[in-house]
């Protein structure tokens, strides 16, 4: 394997992307692939993973549910006996339902959870013991600007986002000097489906999926600890969140209409996603291995 830190290069490595059936994760999965990465491309909807697959070189797609700790073992098994050790892995499959904390079910508040954190937390333990022993590997874990930022209608995928980039942070200096790296990467609001039904444009910038992609490659030569998308924003943010009184930041907010996550959501726009998550919550609530007990 040809693994640079210097070049952003990925020639030869193998590479797993959760979450890769849609936006980001199959964006991810395609410019990996063209770098001359093995992909394993994990999802819930296999199906959907699988043809994306098939359209790119090296790659193969298999189902996994992040938040089961039989899932992944079987997943990685699988990609390990074919295509040798886990260089990479991008924990990048997340959910995004939004709406009034207090009408929130507890099969949604289980399932953001389950999924944004216990799914980082499970890939981690999956696959960096077996990177400490060959003395390297590197893990992206996509969190979000919403684990800097807090927004109203978000308050459960906000807690999950800011505990994702905690473990993020907290696991990198655990296995600092191991040859593992944990990067995080923190985008603004994607134009991908978990934004569907969403006013984008207006107080957080936009970006495309193509443009996380390129920063979670990119963490591969640099190896940063935190990185946004765009770039400018995280210590723009922390700058403003150092600096600017509360009630500035109100006024700000207000003006802006910060809480269009509770007020204008198109739901026709976003029902293809909600009900999607309201299949998959009701299926998570259902299996009986849910939550610790594994």
């Amino acid at each position: 394997m040809r693994f640079s830190r210097r070049e952003e290069s990925v020639d030869g490595a193998v590479v797993i992307v959760t979450g890769a059936a849609r936006g980001i994760g199959a964006k991810t999965a395609e410019l990996f692939s063209a770098r001359g990465a093995t992909v394993w491309l994990g999802d819930v909807d296999a199906d959907v993973a699988a043809t994306i697959a098939a359209g790119l070189p090296r790659c193969r797609a298999a189902y996994l549910d992040v938040t089961r700790r039989s899932s992944w073992d079987r997943f990685v098994a699988d990609a390990v006996r074919e295509s040798g050790g886990i260089d990479i892995l991008v924990n990048n499959a997340g959910v995004m339902p939004l709406g009034a904390f207090d009408a929130e079910t507890e099969s949604t508040t289980d399932l953001i959870l389950d999924v944004n954190v216990r799914g980082v937390l499970n890939g981690m333990r999956a696959l960096i013991p077996s990177m400490v022993a060959r003395g390297r590997g590197h893990v992206i874990n996509v969190a979000s600007m919403a684990g800097m930022i807090p927004i109203p209608g978000m308050v459960t995928y906000n807690a999950s986002k800011f505990a994702a980039l905690g473990a993020s942070l907290a696991a990198r200096r655990e296995y600092a000097g191991t040859g593992v790296s944990v990067s995080a990467v923190l985008p603004s609001a994607v134009r991908t489906e978990l934004t569907s039904g969403v006013q984008l444009g207006s107080g957080l910038p936009t970006v495309d999926p193509d443009a996380v992609a390129r920063a979670i490659l990119k963490t591969v030569r640099t190896r940063a600890a935190r990185t946004s998308v765009p770039g400018w924003i995280a210590p723009g943010w922390a700058l403003v969140d150092a600096l600017v009184p509360e009630a500035l930041q109100n006024a700000v907010r207000t003006r802006i209409d910060d809480r269009r996550a509770l007020t204008k959501l198109d739901e026709q726009s976003r029902s293809a996603y909600l009900q999607r998550i309201d299949r998959q919550a009701k299926a998570h609530a259902a299996q009986p291995d849910s939550g610790a007990k594994r």
